[in-house]
């Protein structure tokens, strides 16, 4: 796999948005006295780098978790863009929510934003998520189609040529798409189209250059439903 210059050494992209003022009004509609909830549809399942005191399954509707944000720091770099999941409008999602205690809340919001809001590109929501235990209302990092970083459809080929090549500080898109893949399994959640990706990423090269030449977009989203129509998978995201 060629990987490039290590992480310290690439460019880090000039942020879309200040983050700051976008955390700001997240601790503001938090409030800072009750427990945070967080929603993971992704990364933040298997490795979400902060302590919690309970964790649930939970669905949120209206959203669905797709491969197609662009990763320029984390899985990527400004030279070879990688792949992360990003929760869009449309269908449902199946993911986990965590409980951080109030006390705990603004220290793990500000190591949130330092990991998934280095550039500003997500657009953190409050989101009704359906629990075993009940409903409650988590901050997820949701992205727009009109981002710079929303991907549109992707050919095959694309995909075998970003997951042969895409490396950012936190490791490749490839690891980073079979990880998620196995703790979705591992919590029962089925995305069959993230699995096929994983299959045909096997026979990826980094001699993969020709990109665009195959039309037909492969992944079409997660979920179970996305805009009246019946996926084959079950969803779920990333950050």
């Amino acid at each position: 796999m060629t990987v490039g210059a290590p992480p310290e050494s690439r460019p880090v992209p000039a942020p879309l948005r200040d983050p700051a003022p976008m955390l700001d009004r997240t601790i503001a509609e938090w409030g800072g006295h009750d427990d945070l909830w967080l929603f993971g549809y992704a990364s933040l399942i298997w490795r979400p780098d902060f302590d919690f005191a309970e964790r649930r399954p939970a669905r949120v509707h209206g959203w669905h978790r797709a491969l197609k944000m662009w990763s320029r720091v984390n899985r990527g770099s400004v030279q070879t863009p990688g792949l992360v999941f990003g929760l869009f409008t449309g269908g449902s999602c199946q993911g986990m929510v965590f409980r951080i205690p109030g006390s705990d809340g603004l220290e793990t919001l500000g190591r949130l934003w330092l990991r998934e809001m280095p550039t500003g590109v997500y657009d953190p929501r409050w989101l009704d998520c359906t629990t075993p235990g009940g409903r409650v209302r988590a901050l997820a990092f949701t992205l727009s189609r009109q981002s710079p970083n929303f991907t549109g459809d992707l050919s095959e080929a694309h995909y075998r040529h970003i997951f042969a090549n895409a490396a950012g500080r936190y490791g490749t898109s490839l690891d980073y798409a079979r990880q998620t893949l196995q703790e979705l399994q591992r919590h029962g959640i089925r995305d069959r189209a993230l699995a096929r990706l994983m299959q045909f990423a096997q026979t990826g090269s980094s001699e993969t250059t020709d990109c665009d030449r195959v039309p037909a977009p492969l992944y079409r989203g997660s979920s179970e439903v996305h805009a009246g129509v019946s996926h084959s998978s079950s969803q779920e995201k990333k950050p």
